[in-house]
């Protein structure tokens, strides 16, 4: 049920204006993405090693419903990822039929660098704008990931400093 009470025209405004601060995310974190430290990866590696982040351990089924793709899409995926050493497979200790996935070392190195770069472009933005508007699309975006959570679970819920200060001792 929706908790969106204003006007159909204004849901519609919202939903746009925030396409539209998506759409220039995506311009802004793409700048820097040739240029990270430990090579380049693609929005779709870089979406799916967000997911295996957030659902650590988790397995194809899990990242093809999370991400909204095909399981044989996202095997391939994986396949070029591993060979990248951005994530380990392992058997399950639930069914041998399955594995899990979990990040690497340099998996969590490439999510700390897009992610420190992409604070930075957004820095850079917010500098630019009245404190006061700041403070209110800081709670905007709080309430947005609220309600986020709700519909995707962990990966909504990921704190707003998710691999900040982490050791990455990994998989």
């Amino acid at each position: 049920m929706s908790r969106f009470t204003a006007q159909p025209h204004q849901r519609e405004q919202v939903a746009m204006a925030a396409r539209a601060a998506s759409e220039l995310l995506e311009v802004l974190w793409g700048r820097g993405q040739e240029a990270a430290p430990s090579g380049p990866v693609s929005p779709s590696q870089l979406r799916a090693l967000l997911v295996i982040e957030a659902y650590e351990g988790a397995n194809l089924r899990t990242l093809s419903d999370v991400l909204g793709s095909r399981p044989s899409s996202l095997s391939r995926l994986c396949d070029r990822m591993e060979a990248m050493g951005l994530v380990a497979r392992s058997p399950s200790p639930t069914s041998r039929r399955e594995v899990e996935l979990r990040l690497s070392r340099r998996g969590r190195t490439v999510l700390d660098e897009y992610r420190a770069f992409r604070t930075r472009e957004v820095e850079l933005v917010l500098d630019r704008m009245e404190p006061s508007d700041v403070v209110t699309l800081a709670e905007g975006l709080s309430a947005f990931r609220a309600a986020a959570g709700e519909r995707f679970g962990e990966l909504g819920n990921a704190p707003a400093d998710a691999g900040q200060g982490r050791v990455a001792d990994s998989a």
